[in-house]
């Protein structure tokens, strides 16, 4: 599957390991409760640890693990739901997470611009023909008013 990231296409090479699933080697994600479960275990595994935050998860449980990790992917349940929106910004200000931020779910290729300012770095679209879309979106504005991540 390709993706945007850094503002270029590139194929995906992470795995989004369900909670019932087992582990599988390579570059994984799972959710922040089996992250909370297993911990010590994965930071064993062979590939690189990603962790997938819902909207209602706390970016403040995942603070002392951010060392540890190279993905944060962050779920959009629907494209109304803002929430990840505050979650990029808090990782990349407060907690000053330099790893990938990845958008998955369900948003439109108009609000990628945003999140791109508040500090997501990679998108993963539902369907392969937003793409093209999503990637000139990133380009939508030359100036800005508030202040950014970027």
């Amino acid at each position: 599957m390709k993706i945007i990231k850094d503002k270029q296409i590139i194929e995906d090479s992470w795995l989004h390991i369900a909670d019932d699933a087992e582990i599988a080697d390579g570059n994984i994600t799972v959710s922040l409760s089996r992250w909370q479960q297993q911990a010590p275990g994965l930071t064993s595994h062979k590939g690189a640890i990603g962790i997938r935050l819902a909207p209602s998860d706390t970016v403040e449980d995942l603070a002392d693990a951010l060392q540890k990790i190279s993905l944060i992917a962050l779920e959009f349940p629907a494209f109304t739901d803002g929430r990840s929106f505050t979650q990029a910004r808090l990782l990349r200000s407060r907690y000053g997470f330099d790893g990938e931020i990845r958008a998955i779910g369900y948003y439109m290729p108009d609000q990628v611009f945003y999140l791109y300012r508040v500090g997501v770095n990679s998108f993963q679209l539902e369907t392969p023909e937003q793409t093209d879309v999503a990637l000139s979106a990133m380009n939508d504005f030359t100036v800005n008013y508030q202040t950014s991540t970027v």
